[in-house]
C-alpha cells in the first residue's frame, strides 16, 4: 500500500504573543513543531506500515525551507520520504490556495491509495484544507476518523467521530481520511530513525515543479485575508457574594441593576 500523509509545521500555540500594536503574530522565538492532529494521520500511517511491511508512507509539507526539519522529525518516526512544498509564490496561501498547491503536488505524486491529514492545524483551525484536498482530487473522503476497522476488497472502513456518538463508513480507495486524536497515540522517533533522518534527501518543489503559475498561487490566489489579528482583553476579577441566602441574592440583583442588565 502507497501513503500520503499531509503534515504542517505549526507554532506552538502555547508561546504564541501576537503583536499589540500590529495586530500579527510574533514569531520570533516562538517554536515550531508538528501539527498535533497531523501526527494522529502519520501514526494511523505507520500502524498500517507495522501491519504490510510493503508499505510506503510519503509526508507532502507546504511551508518555508525550516519546515524540513519537521519532515526529518517524522521521517525518525518511520515514514520512509518526504516532500517539501517551498516557494515564495505560496506565500499568503489561505486554504483555497493550498489545497490548491498540495493538491497539484499529489497529482505529480500520482500513485497512492490512501491519503491521511490531521483534522484541522493548530494555528487556522479551519478544518478545511484535508477536504479541499480531496474534491480537487476527486476522491471520497471520510473527516473526523477516530478508528480504522479493516480494509476489504479495496474499501477501507472506518469510524467517524459525531458530537454524540459515530458512525461506520465503508469508503473506497484511493480517499482521504483526516485524523482525530481519539485515533491513536503517535510514537516517539527512535535514535537509529533520527540518524537515517538527518541523512536524508528532501525533495523541495516550487511553483514550476507543480505546473501552476504564479498568480494561482499563494496570496494572488487566495480570495480569504485575515484583516488582523487580536487577543480578547481579559475579564474583570470576579466577585463572590457572601452571607445568607438571602443577602447574596440581593448583593446579586443590586450588581444586576448596577450594569443594568435588569
Amino acid at each position: 500500500m502507497k501513503i500520503i500523509v499531509c503534515a504542517k509545521q505549526v507554532p506552538d500555540t502555547t508561546e504564541v504573543k501576537i503583536d499589540p500594536v500590529k495586530g500579527t503574530l510574533i514569531r520570533d522565538g516562538v517554536p515550531s513543531i508538528l501539527n498535533p492532529d497531523d501526527a494522529n494521520a502519520l501514526e494511523a500511517a505507520l500502524q498500517i506500515k507495522d501491519a504490510d511491511p510493503d508499505t510506503t508512507v510519503t509526508i507532502v509539507s507546504m511551508g518555508p525551507p525550516q519546515a524540513t526539519e519537521m519532515i526529518r522529525e517524522c521521517l525518525a518516526m518511520g515514514a520512509d520520504n518526504g516532500i517539501l512544498l517551498s516557494d515564495r509564490a505560496f506565500g499568503g496561501a489561505d486554504t483555497i490556495a493550498t489545497s490548491s498547491q498540495i493538491a497539484a503536488a499529489i497529482r505529480k505524486i500520482a500513485d497512492y491509495d490512501i491519503i491521511f491529514a490531521g483534522r484541522q492545524a493548530i494555528d487556522g483551525d479551519t478544518a478545511q484544507v484535508g477536504p479541499q484536498i480531496a474534491r480537487r482530487l476527486g476522491l471520497p473522503v471520510v473527516t473526523y476518523v477516530q478508528k480504522i476497522r479493516e480494509f476489504k476488497d479495496g474499501k477501507v472502513i472506518v469510524e467517524r467521530q459525531l458530537e454524540d456518538g459515530y458512525e461506520v463508513l465503508e469508503v473506497q480507495m484511493p480517499c482521504l481520511l483526516t485524523a482525530v486524536k481519539e485515533l491513536n497515540t503517535p510514537r516517539y522517533m527512535t535514535v537509529h530513525g533520527i540518524m537515517d533522518a538527518y541523512k536524508a534527501d528532501i525533495p523541495v518543489w516550487n511553483h514550476d515543479d507543480l505546473g501552476l503559475a504564479p498568480e494561482c498561487c499563494g496570496l494572488n490566489a487566495s480570495p480569504t485575508q485575515v484583516l488582523r489579528s487580536f487577543t480578547p482583553a481579559p475579564k474583570g476579577k470576579g466577585e463572590m457574594a457572601a452571607g445568607s441566602v438571602k443577602d447574596m441574592t440581593e448583593t446579586l440583583v443590586d450588581r444586576l441593576n448596577e450594569k443594568h442588565l435588569i
